[in-house]
């Protein structure tokens, strides 16, 4: 479980491409959870106790790919021991991850997204059609058509 009650589904240690210049593999410590990715320092999880010395440790180099802002998982490529693949954000940006071909991250992503997704499309379908019933209830001047059931 995370501070904020989150579930963790998967955790371990992926190599995030770099934004620099040389564009270096550099090593993050993942958490996923059910509403997206986060990604810490390996530093950071090597030694927890660490970070109680500083006030609850560096918690501006977690970074978080939340899934309502992700667009999609590109799988790249296949090479060697590491599968590619690339985290689309809805704003464009791209970053790239490698990681071992049995580590299945790629698809643990993908599929949480997906989830995450469904959840959200739901619950929207949901809140319009409590919307519509309030709407039907309340139309002034008009037979009530049908009531809602949770409406007082």
């Amino acid at each position: 479980m995370l501070e904020n009650g989150g579930k963790v589904l998967k955790e371990g240690l992926l190599e995030k491409r770099s934004d620099g210049l040389l564009q270096l593999w550099k090593k993050k410590h993942c958490v996923l959870t059910e509403d997206g990715v986060l990604l810490h320092p390996p530093k950071q999880h090597d030694h927890p106790h660490h970070q109680n010395h500083h006030g609850g440790g560096d918690t501006g180099k977690v970074k978080e790919l939340h899934f309502a802002n992700m667009k999609t998982v590109d799988c790249v490529e296949r090479k060697g021991k590491y599968v590619y693949f690339t985290v689309v954000m809805s704003e464009g940006k791209e970053i790239d991850f490698r990681c071992p071909q049995d580590e299945g991250w790629n698809a643990e992503i993908t599929l949480q997204m997906v989830h995450y997704k469904n959840r959200q499309a739901i619950l929207a379908v949901k809140s319009t059609r409590q919307k519509q019933q309030l709407l039907v209830v309340q139309l002034p001047g008009q037979k009530m058509i049908r009531s809602s059931p949770n409406v007082a």
